[in-house]
């Protein structure tokens, strides 16, 4: 089944150039060009994958993030002009899996998509991974799906990456380059930064007392372990 993009881009020009590189891969893609438009259309018809600009009208493109990350998984790719490490951030805390600053090149754009098209579909294909358990943390790889102490918690497809990587080896030590390998591949342009805003916002979501974790534990000087949450604080 072709995967069916999302593109939310208020230059009518650039959009075009975007579903013409989609639909010479093999894409079916739609085009909107306001952030109202794209929270519609997300929600009607659930794209595979949505490209999002940040600088739209109605609705920008971080607001657009911030909303549908209460109430969808869907991937997400940003477009921005804005090269800041803090703007960059900034989309990721909010929920963005990728993001590209512009200009850009279609190739590196359809490599992107590629990229995050078969790294959610990987985990979506494999029926026979059984539930990670670590304590009161339950893990599923083929729904996509977290429980804590038997609570639903909604997470986005870069924060799930991370912690199922850490789950499929709880107690283990991985450095921040470790999990950018295992989650983002050979992306030279997503930093080790970006592990810390995964972390901190799944902290937000599993643990009891944030600032007091006891699943997600920093190893200072290192980098993060998983751990079933019985040990002493």
């Amino acid at each position: 089944m072709r995967a069916r993009v999302l593109v939310a881009e208020d230059d009518i020009k650039q959009a075009e150039a975007i579903r013409l590189y989609l639909e010479r891969e093999g894409y079916i893609a739609q085009l909107v060009h306001d952030g109202r438009a794209a929270l519609d259309e997300v929600r009607r018809r659930r794209p595979d994958l949505l490209v999002l600009d940040v600088m739209m009208p109605v609705v920008d493109g971080l607001d657009v993030c911030r909303v549908l990350r209460r109430e969808s998984d869907v991937p997400v790719l940003m477009l921005t002009a804005r090269s800041t490490e803090e703007d960059l951030l900034l989309g990721l805390d909010l929920g963005a899996d990728d993001y590209l600053t512009k200009p850009y090149s279609p190739r590196e754009l359809m490599a992107r998509i590629r990229t995050l098209l078969r790294r959610t579909r990987a985990a979506a294909g494999t029926p026979d991974d059984p539930v990670l358990r670590i304590g009161a943390l339950a893990l599923d790889p083929v729904r996509r799906t977290v429980e804590i102490e038997g609570r639903r918690v909604a997470c986005t497809p870069g924060e799930f990456e991370v912690l199922a990587t850490m789950a499929a080896d709880p107690e283990r030590v991985f450095t921040r380059r470790q999990l950018l390998a295992r989650t983002r591949g050979d992306n030279r342009y997503i930093t080790e930064r970006t592990i810390d805003v995964h972390i901190l916002n799944l902290r937000k979501k599993i643990e009891a007392v944030p600032r007091e974790p006891v699943y997600l534990r920093t190893v200072y000087g290192v980098g993060y372990c998983l751990t079933d949450g019985t040990r002493a604080r």
